[in-house]
Order: C-alpha cells, then sequence, then structure tokens
C-alpha cells in the first residue's frame, strides 16, 4: 500500500471513530462505515489526481 492510500484511509477511519459511539448499534454503524468506505475508495483516485500522483 503506498504512503498516500494509507494515510488516507487512516484520516477517514479516525474521523469515523470519532463519531461512532454516536451512531447508535451495531447495524447503523456497520452500514455508515460501508457507505464512507465506499465513499473514500471512490474519492482517492481523485485525491492523488489533485497531488500528481
Amino acid at each position: 500500500m503506498d504512503p498516500i492510500s494509507l494515510v488516507f484511509y487512516a484520516i477517514v477511519c479516525g474521523l469515523l471513530s470519532l463519531f461512532a459511539p454516536n451512531l447508535g448499534g451495531m447495524l447503523p454503524r456497520l452500514v455508515v462505515g460501508a457507505v464512507v468506505g465506499v465513499a473514500a475508495a471512490t474519492a482517492l483516485p481523485f485525491v492523488n489526481g489533485m497531488m500528481g500522483y
């Protein structure tokens, strides 16, 4: 895994973990985590392009 991807996903997961306790039970956290993961995976190529990678 390249360093840009590692840092990007670390930031996304860190921010998600700040809000996770407020999201309710296991199922809502799972759904929100899946949606955020798909959004992050979709956004990563654009972030890499903006950084010139």
